[in-house]
């Protein structure tokens, strides 16, 4: 795993700028609870997100590193539903359009972020809403997002399907320190 973490640091790192921010304590978490069912939430943070200068923006997630309040949840999870041994991460690679840092300010300013996500296999294009803003030294990245089970082939069992969102909550929150 730590192998395909270095590949991924490196690879972003030569297609960015110079200047970059950096985190490997990056935190994102989901949530697909449906009302009056046990809560579907899981909480990972330890991601790892790098963004170039230029607004280009590359993150990774181990799934196993998804931490849950049940073990039996975990489980299902790793096991059946996101199969982290078969898929053991999730990537995104994009660009924060109109970025321009000199403009970032203690106040969230709303770009848009494109890219391609990629979990279970399966790749999507998604355009979000990412706030930014800044201290001066670091850079805070925060969006929340929906993804759907079935665009990323994640199947659900008819016996928990009603238990289980269709469209699943995702945020994340970044704080990136200049490198």
């Amino acid at each position: 795993m730590k192998k395909i973490l270095i590949l991924f640091t490196v690879f972003l790192a030569t297609a960015a700028s110079a200047q970059k921010y950096i985190t490997r304590t990056g935190e994102i978490k989901f949530e697909a609870s449906m009302p009056a069912f046990e809560e579907v939430a899981g909480t990972n943070k330890s991601s790892s997100c790098i963004l170039a200068e230029n607004g280009e923006l590359g993150a990774l997630c181990l799934i196993k590193a998804f931490k849950f309040k049940s073990a039996l949840m975990e489980e299902h999870f790793n096991e059946n539903y996101l199969e982290s041994s078969k898929y053991p991460k999730s990537t995104f690679k994009g660009k924060i359009l109109n970025f321009d840092k000199s403009k970032l300010t203690a106040t969230k300013k709303e770009y848009v972020l494109e890219g391609e996500l990629f979990i279970h296999g399966v790749t999507q294009k998604v355009k979000i809403a990412i706030f930014l803003s800044t201290d001066g030294s670091k850079i805070f990245a925060t969006s929340v997002f929906t993804v759907k089970a079935k665009d990323y082939k994640i199947d659900v069992p008819s016996l928990v399907k009603s238990k289980i969102s269709e469209n699943i909550k995702v945020s994340f929150n970044f704080v990136l320190d200049k490198q």
